[in-house]
C-alpha cells in the first residue's frame, strides 16, 4: 500500500483540504483535486515526473486551460456529465494535457461522481502515451495492409469487431473488387451484416469460430474452409489478421483465395490413387499367383520334354513378371515422402550403380552433397536411369551426376540424345524404344520425383547424350 503523508508533514503547495491525509502522496498515478468549476486545487507530487511541473505550479488554475485544444471540449463536458449524475458512478477519459515546456502528453483519467465532504473531485490520471503510440502504429500498419492489399486478386474482406463480455459481435465494413467478383455477393449487401445474417446459421457459426479464434489469440490464422457461393466456387484458404486498437481487437482483416479447382484436383488424384491401389493389390495376387504356378508347371515340363517352343513360352512369362513388378512399383512408388531424411548422394549412387550390369561404363559423380529424401526410393531413380542408360547407350558410355542450381541436380550420359518431340512423352507408363523394355522405367523414376515435391524433364546433356534435370530439391552441403 502506497505511504501516506500525515497532516502535520503538509507542504505549503498542498492546501488545506478536509480528507487530503487520507490520499496517497507517493503513487506513481497524479492525483488531482479540482473544485466543482474545474479549478485546481491540489496536485500531488507524482505531477513532477509526470507533467514536469512543481507540484505548487498549477494550483488555482482552471484544469481546461492544460488540455490540448481539440480534447477540452470533450474532458470538460465529460466532467460536467460526471457531476450531474444522480447516482454513483466512475468515468475514464483518454485526452492530452500539457507539460512543462509547452508539449502535451497522452494520459488517462479517471473520477468518481461522488464529491469530497467540501464539494471537490478527485481525479486520478496515468500516462498512456506508450500505449497511443502503440495503438497508432497499429492503426498505420492496418492502413498499409488496407493500401496494400487493395490491388491483389484475393478477396479482401474487414470485419469490425464489437466485444461484449466474454462474447464478440461480427460485422463486415468493407470487401474490395476482387471479393465481389471471386463470392459474387455485391459490397452492397454484405457491408454492415453479420456472417450469420449473410451465410446462414450454420455456415455463419462456423465462420464465427474462426473470427473468435483470431480475437481470442490475438494472433494471425488460416485455414481452409467450404462456403459455397453462386460463381460456382466452394473451397477457400482464409487468412485472418487482428487489429489491436486500446488493448483490444477492434478489427479483423481477412483475405481469401478461391482454392476450389485445387481441392477437386486433390480429390480426383486420392480417388486415381485408391483406384490404383486396388489395382496395385489385383496385380500382385490375381495375376502374379497364376503367373508364378504357369512358371513352376513350364520347369516340369522343360524336365519332361524336349521342345522348341518352351524357351519361348519362359521369356513370355519372364516379360509377364517383368510388368507386373514394373506395374507394382509405379503403383507403390508414387505415394508422398511425408518425412524426407538426409541421404548422401554418392553413397546412393555408387550403390545403385553396383547393382546395375553396367559392363564397361563409367560414373562420374563428386558431388559431396546430402539430398532429402526416401533412401529406397531414390535407389530406384538411379538404377532406372543407369540401366536406361546401358540400354540405349551401349556399355562404353559415362554418366554424370552432378548439382546444376543450389535446388537441382542432373543424371546425363554420353550416348544418343532423346528427340525433342519424345522428351515429354519418354515419361509416360508404356513407352519404350526398345523390344526387351518394359516402358515404366521413367514412368517410375517420374512418379517418385513427384512424391518428393520435385519435377523433371528430359533435355540434351553436355555431351549431345539425354540429359535427366530433377528441380525443387532440398540439396545440403554436406558438413
Amino acid at each position: 500500500m502506497d505511504e501516506q503523508t500525515p497532516p502535520s508533514e503538509l507542504t505549503e503547495a498542498e492546501p488545506s483540504i478536509a480528507g487530503l491525509e487520507t490520499l496517497p502522496t507517493h503513487s506513481a498515478d497524479l492525483l488531482t483535486v479540482l473544485d466543482a468549476d474545474g479549478t485546481i486545487r491540489y496536485e500531488s507530487p507524482a505531477i513532477e515526473p509526470l507533467y514536469g511541473y512543481e507540484q505548487a505550479a498549477l494550483i488555482g488554475e482552471p484544469v481546461a486551460d492544460y488540455i490540448h485544444p481539440d480534447d477540452r471540449e470533450r474532458v470538460m463536458d465529460a466532467f460536467q456529465t460526471l457531476q450531474a449524475a444522480t447516482d454513483h458512478q466512475v468515468k475514464n477519459i483518454e485526452y492530452r494535457h500539457q507539460v512543462a515546456g509547452d508539449d502535451y502528453l497522452w494520459v488517462e483519467s479517471v473520477a468518481s461522481s461522488t464529491p469530497t465532504s467540501e464539494g471537490r473531485y478527485v481525479i486520478n490520471t496515468r500516462d498512456i502515451s506508450t500505449r497511443k503510440a502503440r495503438d497508432h502504429r497499429f492503426r498505420a500498419l492496418a492502413e498499409e495492409y488496407r493500401t496494400l492489399l487493395s490491388t491483389v486478386d484475393d478477396g479482401l474482406f474487414f470485419l469490425d469487431v464489437d466485444a461484449e463480455g466474454s462474447e464478440y459481435n461480427f460485422q463486415f465494413t468493407r470487401v474490395n473488387d476482387a471479393f465481389e467478383e471471386i463470392t459474387g455477393i455485391p459490397a452492397g449487401k454484405i457491408r454492415g451484416r453479420s456472417p450469420r445474417a449473410i451465410f446462414g446459421a450454420e455456415l455463419g457459426e462456423k465462420m464465427v469460430a474462426n473470427y473468435r479464434e483470431c480475437a481470442d489469440e490475438r494472433a494471425s490464422l488460416q485455414y481452409q474452409e467450404e462456403v459455397p457461393v453462386d460463381t460456382g466456387a466452394r473451397y477457400w484458404q482464409t487468412s485472418l489478421t487482428p487489429v489491436v486498437t486500446g488493448g483490444e481487437v477492434s478489427e479483423i482483416i481477412g483475405v481469401t483465395r478461391n482454392i476450389t479447382d485445387r481441392v477437386v484436383r486433390e480429390r480426383q488424384l486420392r480417388s486415381q490413387k485408391e483406384q490404383l491401389d486396388s489395382f496395385a493389390g489385383v496385380v500382385a495376387h490375381d495375376i502374379r499367383n497364376p503367373l508364378g504356378v504357369a512358371q513352376g508347371r513350364l520347369d516340369l515340363l522343360a524336365d519332361d520334354h524336349d521342345s522348341e517352343h518352351i524357351p519361348p513360352i519362359s521369356r513370355a512369362l519372364d516379360r509377364i513378371d517383368d510388368l507386373v513388378s514394373e506395374t507394382l512399383t509405379l503403383a507403390r512408388q508414387g505415394q508422398v515422402v511425408a518425412e524426407p531424411t538426409p541421404v548422401d548422394l554418392d553413397s546412393v549412387v555408387s550403390t545403385c550403380w553396383a547393382t546395375v550390369s553396367t559392363a564397361d561404363a563409367e560414373i562420374d559423380c563428386d558431388t559431396e552433397l546430402t539430398i532429402m529424401g526416401d533412401r529406397s526410393r531414390l535407389q530406384h531413380i538411379f538404377e532406372n536411369l543407369f540401366r536406361n542408360a546401358i540400354e540405349h547407350g551401349g556399355s562404353d558410355i559415362t554418366v554424370r551426376v552432378a548439382q546444376r542450381d543450389p535446388d537441382a541436380f542432373y543424371v546425363e550420359n554420353t550416348g544418343p540424345p532423346i528427340p525433342e518431340s519424345d522428351r515429354e512423352s519418354v515419361f509416360e507408363p508404356g513407352h519404350s524404344s526398345t523390344h526387351e523394355g518394359t516402358g515404366f522405367g521413367l514412368a517410375i523414376v517420374k512418379r517418385i520425383a513427384e512424391a518428393h515435391g520435385w519435377e523433371v524433364a528430359a533435355t540434351e546433356g553436355a555431351d549431345g547424350g539425354a540429359r535427366f534435370v530433377f528441380t525443387g530439391v532440398d540439396l545440403r552441403e554436406e558438413a
